[in-house]
């Protein structure tokens, strides 16, 4: 699948996407993965700094809430016309551009630092996204990147739960079969019943690589691996969201923060 086709998918999904993500649906983001990636970062005041992948923008304001000077790039129209109305209605100082990752339109070097929050496992190329991200980073910056956990999350993963339905185990295949855009059709687990008649799906593409293709490609762009980031839900937010509680089990997610050589 190509870049462009990539695209209309996130075109078609952006509307609901943003509808219900800010209602309060991506549970996964909120209560765990977003807060875990900003703990995350290095220290970042004063810095510019390109969020890749940015959607409607409510990762890219945390960013900037820390104290960056941000832009925000994604190739869906729809989620950056969202992401342009809530810096217009409360600025960050945040600029947002239709693009793609394979083909940044910035000069080498612009940024002292890069993010992509849950972006880099839906691009098609990720190695030449990776060598893109590499030219725009001034030498001794950094690249920190969310990813579905490529051991725990290959194209085939079922959480195991017990007569309370609490989960207990995590059943995995088919982690060596690479995918280049198989798509998967969901929605947020917590949309209320009356609601999923009506809601359509969100059809995401997938490109699973194992652990080892992502250390090869990352390489072969020119990054170190400076530190590696798995979250788990501690106990209280596993009860006061259960929907995370699987992450106590193995995890969802993996964090990657790369160092461009100085």
């Amino acid at each position: 699948m190509d870049a462009k086709t990539v695209a209309a998918h996130w075109e078609a999904n952006a509307e609901n996407w943003t509808h219900y993500s800010r209602a309060g649906h991506d549970k996964y983001r909120d209560a765990l993965n977003t807060p875990s990636f900003l703990a995350f970062l290095p220290e970042i005041e004063g810095l510019t700094g390109l969020d890749l992948g940015c959607g409607e923008g409510t990762n890219t304001r945390s960013v900037a809430a820390q104290g960056a000077k941000m832009t925000g790039l994604d190739i869906a129209p729809t989620f950056l016309r969202h992401a342009q109305e809530t810096e217009a209605s409360d600025p960050r100082g945040i600029t947002y551009v239709l693009g793609d990752g394979l083909t940044l339109p910035f000069p080498e070097a612009s940024f002292d630092f890069a993010t992509a929050f849950m972006s880099m496992m839906d691009m098609s190329d990720q190695a030449g996204v990776l060598r893109e991200v590499f030219r725009v980073i001034q030498p001794g910056g950094f690249f920190q990147f969310s990813i579905l956990h490529p051991c725990f999350v290959p194209p085939r993963r079922r959480n195991i739960r017990n007569e309370a339905g609490e989960p207990v185990a995590v059943e995995i295949a088919d982690y060596f079969r690479e995918t280049n855009g198989d798509v998967e059709t969901w929605i947020f687990s917590s949309i209320p019943a009356e609601e999923r008649a009506n809601v359509r799906a969100f059809t995401v593409p997938r490109f699973h690589r194992t652990l080892s293709s992502w250390v090869g490609m990352i390489v072969a762009a020119g990054f170190t691996i400076e530190a590696l980031n798995e979250p788990m839900a501690d106990e209280a937010t596993a009860a006061a969201v259960p929907t995370v509680a699987d992450t106590r089990i193995a995890p969802l997610f993996l964090h990657f923060q790369l160092r461009k050589a100085a």
